[in-house]
């Protein structure tokens, strides 16, 4: 299975001091799993625009070092430029590309948000899928103002609240992160310098005015020409050879003409065959009739790679005869399950207007459940490592008073490390526990039993590590060690019965079921 792949488009407030653009795409791809597409500065905009892909993780880690550069190398008091913006980094949109979906981006764009508020100060705004609130989905609404607009409102309208991050404006602006479909950034160059035409033609084409559906446009000066400058939020449905030649009529009513035209940044190679086949009038084109397209289908001349052996999966690593993974791990991959079905649980119920109400109470479960999740996972290896290290103290040698007093205090460690691993591991599966009641009360009731499924894991997950604990406690002859915590583990043990308890009966009750 492929990895699954996001692409970003971040736009930053400089394109006038090369140096400064430099330093931001070289953290971008210094970031392992990022790959750096393209690169468009525009001097006149004072804006450079960034296309890179890569996989979710990675970009989540790109993208935050870049916003920092950004922030540590700009400063919007000075930034001048055509284009509309709010900070350094200006807009960040998350675009699926293959294997992942877009409420999956969303939740990208999600946890970018609130690590760039919480960690770099910066004010942060959702949009398009990943909007808050109706009236932040559209880019220009929320940049209303721009930067020195926002800077004089934020901290006094509530309309200017931020999703993520303070209600004050520093140097570095605030920040616009969101979700989207691929948008086509595209601009037109007339044969004046006349930007007011350029104004004009934006005005009639764009969807805001009446025009074209799937259009943004406005007009501006670049190099001495007046330009259309346009994004299409939808090429599908507003094709960019329909565009051209809506500005080409619009033209003509002024008296001036197309000089040429560019592109910001990539396109979808199907927006550039839609164009072709719409020029060239051929009406029964199919894009297999395209030379390259056709050799990637069928493998081209390159020889297919070997199928590699596939790593055996966890099951088959606890069924086998190795000591490890043993109860431990699998109590911690039990309690991890608990925790993805109640991120589903929560996925399920987010967008959903019969669910408005809970909206952010599902976003906060989605976000702890899945850091639950993480951690929990890594609890499967640790529990297997902490058990080894008892095994490797058993094997010490006891031929002398010496060794015998080494190996005993070895074990001792050893084991104390092998008790606490599974008392955090009962310990997190408690919060998932926890979870899972917020899920069964407010979640989609056609998920209800998912929540309850969740519960059951979790509380699985308590009583076999909980077991765990008291086998590893046996290699501590201290009483003085192992009481705080046994104490630990029975005080999260009578948590988990009496939430267990109460997971089932709201189940039982939303999902009026008779039995639970």
């Amino acid at each position: 299975m492929t990895s699954p792949l996001v692409e970003c488009i971040p736009n930053f407030s400089e394109a006038r001091r090369p140096q400064v653009v430099q330093a931001i795409v070289d953290v971008l791809s210094a970031v392992s799993g990022v790959q750096v597409l393209d690169q468009h500065s525009d001097t006149d905009h004072n804006r450079t625009v960034v296309t890179l892909v890569g996989e979710p993780a990675a970009m989540e880690i790109a993208l935050f070092q870049a916003i920092k550069k950004a922030a540590e190398l700009i400063d919007m008091d000075q930034h001048q430029g055509e284009h509309p913006r709010l900070g350094a980094t200006d807009v960040v949109p998350f675009v699926p590309v293959s294997g992942i979906s877009m409420a999956e981006c969303v939740e990208v764009a999600r946890r970018l948000g609130k690590k760039v508020g919480e960690e770099l100060g910066i004010p942060v705004y959702l949009y398009e899928q990943a909007a808050t609130r109706s009236d932040r989905h559209n880019l220009e609404d929320i940049r209303r103002g721009q930067y020195e607009g926002l800077k004089a409102e934020i901290e006094t309208n509530p309309d200017r609240i931020p999703d993520f991050g303070p209600r004050q404006l520093g140097k570095a602006g605030a920040t616009v992160i969101g979700a989207r479909e691929p948008l086509v950034a595209f601009n037109i160059y007339l044969t004046t310098d006349d930007v007011e035409i350029a104004r004009k033609i934006a005005k009639t084409i764009r969807f805001s005015n009446g025009g074209l559906r799937y259009l943004k446009a406005m007009g501006v000066m670049v190099d001495g020409r007046a330009q259309v400058s346009m994004n299409l939020t939808d090429f599908r449905k507003t094709p960019i050879a329909q565009v051209v030649e809506m500005v080409r009529r619009e033209t003509q009513r002024y008296g001036v003409g197309i000089h040429h035209s560019e592109l910001v940044g990539l396109i979808p190679q199907q927006a550039l065959v839609d164009a072709a086949v719409w020029y060239t009038q051929m009406d029964e084109f199919e894009v297999h009739q395209i030379l390259e397209n056709e050799l990637l289908s069928s493998g081209g001349i390159q020889k297919k790679s070997e199928q590699t052996k596939e790593e055996s999966t966890f099951l088959d690593q606890l069924a086998s005869a190795a000591p490890t993974p043993g109860g431990g791990s699998a109590s911690a991959f039990t309690a991890a399950e608990g925790a993805a079905l109640i991120a589903m649980v929560a996925r399920l119920t987010v967008g959903k207007k019969k669910y408005a109400s809970v909206e952010k109470e599902m976003w906060t479960l989605i976000e702890k459940s899945e850091e639950l999740r993480q951690q929990l996972t890594l609890m499967v290896k640790e529990d297997a490592a902490a058990f080894e290290k008892v095994m490797a103290a058993m094997k010490l040698p006891k031929d002398t008073v010496e060794h015998e007093l080494t190996r005993k205090t070895a074990i001792q460690n050893a084991s104390i490390e092998a008790a606490n691993v599974p008392l955090k591991t009962a310990q997190l599966a408690l919060e998932v526990l926890g979870l899972s009641i917020l899920a069964a009360r407010s979640g989609n009731a056609n998920a209800i039993s998912d929540a309850g499924t969740a519960s059951a894991l979790a509380h699985a997950a308590i009583v076999g590590a909980g077991g765990n604990v008291r086998t590893n406690l046996t290699g501590i002859s201290d009483s003085a060690l192992m009481e705080p915590i046994l104490k630990k583990l029975g005080a999260v043990e009578q948590k988990a019965a009496a939430l267990d308890v109460e997971v089932r009966r709201v189940v039982k009750e939303r999902a009026n079921l008779t039995i639970w």
